[in-house]
C-alpha cells in the first residue's frame, strides 16, 4: 500500500516544474551547506517518493530500508535530520533513533507511522522531535521537516540575536542554550521551541491548543497529550536549578510563574 499522497514525479501532487508556494528553499542555507536527510523506509514506493521530494526542495538525501543499512550510511556520512518509519524489517524505528540521537546529539529525529495511539505519539515524541502520521501529504512532510531543521540549525536562519530572559531564565537565540541561575539547563530542540514561546508570552496564560498549533504544527488535536508530557519534561528540568517556573490553569494552558 502507498502510504503517501501525490506522484513520484510530481512532489506534493504538483507538476514537477511547478513548485509549491516557497518551494526551493526549504533546504537551502546561508552558504554553510544544504541540510541532508536521512530517509529510513523499507517501502521503495514510498522511500522514492520522499527522496524525489526533498531533492526537489534543495535538501540533500541518503537512504536506507532497515536498521542496518541506517547505521551503516550514518557512520559513513552524518546527516541534519533522520526521517525514520517506525515499523522496519529488523528492528524498531524508535529504537533505531534513540541509537542516532546517542551517536549525533544534534540529530533532528522525525517519525512516520501508521500508528496514531496518543501512547505511541507520546512515546515517540519522548526523544524525536516530530512525527508524521500516514497516510501523509509530500508538502507537508518537507514542511515539517524544514521547521525542525530551523529549530535544531539556528546559525542558518537566525544572526546574532539578542537572548530572551525571563526572571532568572536566559535563551540564547543563537545557539538554543538555556541557562538558569547561572546554571545550563539541556533541552531537546521541541522542549526549546515550547518554552520559547511560553517565554516570549511573559506572564500570560497560553492556551494548549495554541502550543499544539505554534510549537507542533498541530490544528484541532484537543485530545492530544502532547503538550501535557513535554510540559512535564521541562518541569523535570527547570526545577533541578531553581524554584517551579511552569504553572498550569487547569482546563485553560500554561505560563511562567
Amino acid at each position: 500500500m502507498n502510504h503517501a499522497e501525490g506522484h513520484p514525479g510530481a512532489p506534493g501532487g504538483r507538476a514537477a516544474g511547478t513548485p509549491a508556494a516557497g518551494a526551493g528553499a526549504a533546504g537551502r542555507d546561508d552558504g554553510r551547506g544544504r541540510a541532508t536527510v536521512l530517509v529510513v523506509e523499507d517501502e521503495p514506493s514510498i522511500a522514492d517518493v520522499l527522496a524525489i521530494a526533498l531533492r526537489y526542495h534543495h535538501f540533500d538525501v541518503m537512504t536506507a530500508g532497515t536498521v542496518r543499512e541506517a547505521l551503516a550510511t550514518t557512520a559513513r556520512t552524518r546527516p541534519d535530520c533522520a526521517l525514520l518509519d517506525v515499523m522496519l524489517p529488523d528492528g524498531d524505528g524508535r529504537a533505531l533513533g534513540q541509537e542516532l540521537r546517542t551517536r549525533m546529539p544534534d540529530l533532528a529525529l522525525v517519525f512516520l507511522t501508521a500508528r496514531d495511539a496518543p501512547a505511541e505519539v507520546v512515546g515517540a515524541l519522548g526523544f524525536g522531535d516530530d512525527y508524521i502520521t500516514k497516510p501523509f501529504n509530500i508538502d507537508e512532510v518537507v514542511a515539517r521537516i524544514g521547521a525542525v531543521l530551523r529549530r535544531v540549525r539556528p546559525h542558518d536562519v537566525l544572526p546574532q540575536r539578542p537572548p530572551l530572559r525571563y526572571g532568572d531564565l536566559e535563551l540564547d537565540e543563537t545557539t538554543y542554550v538555556v541557562r538558569r541561575e547561572g546554571g545550563t539547563v539541556q533541552l531537546t530542540p521541541t522542549e526549546y521551541a515550547l518554552l520559547r514561546f511560553l517565554v516570549r508570552n511573559g506572564g500570560r496564560v497560553v492556551p494548549k491548543e495554541q502550543l499544539l498549533r505554534h510549537v507542533w504544527n498541530i490544528e484541532h488535536s484537543a485530545e492530544s497529550t502532547v503538550v501535557e508530557t513535554y510540559i512535564s519534561y521541562l518541569r523535570r528540568k527547570l526545577d533541578q536549578v531553581g524554584p517551579p517556573l511552569i504553572t498550569t490553569r487547569r482546563g485553560v494552558g500554561y505560563g511562567l510563574a
